[in-house]
């Protein structure tokens, strides 16, 4: 059994980019898919998996304050220029037993959204992004 107030709040995440707090960050994720070939062997009837190599992905959701990423992106892929960024984020909350800290490294957004509102809504912003290289800096 564990202690209840080990489990982590979310709420204390936090996200640089390009070394710049982005504080109306609301969700975080990055993910590493590990690619495999299918290997058979002879007498056996399982398929085997090998690593063939990774590719990272994630997901940022930031509620609408400000133009931001709009700005970042806009004019860059209009001449053909895809910016690529460097994310740190970190996960630490004051009652756990520590902190997570990753970088991502080459980031790149898959898409960007210049305008987008609803009635009677505060907006958010989700942007699907990838990476090609990582550093888990701090572990629990």
């Amino acid at each position: 059994m564990y202690d209840v107030k080990n489990t982590i709040n979310g709420t204390f995440g936090t996200l640089w980019v390009d070394n710049e707090i982005w504080a109306e960050v609301e969700a975080f994720e990055a993910i590493v898919n590990i690619d495999y070939e299918d290997v058979n062997m002879a007498g056996s009837l399982a398929t085997h998996k090998k690593q063939i190599g990774w590719n990272g992905t994630g997901n940022l959701t930031i509620k609408k304050v400000n133009s931001r990423v709009a700005r970042k992106m806009a004019e860059a892929v209009k001449r053909g220029q895809v910016p690529r960024m460097k994310f740190v984020g970190k996960l630490a909350d004051p009652d756990a037993l520590g902190f997570e800290r990753v970088a991502l490294y080459d980031v790149t957004f898959d898409s960007f959204t210049l305008l987008k509102f609803e009635q009677k809504t505060v907006m958010t912003q989700e942007t699907a992004f990838a990476y090609s290289d990582y550093d888990l800096i701090d572990a629990i």
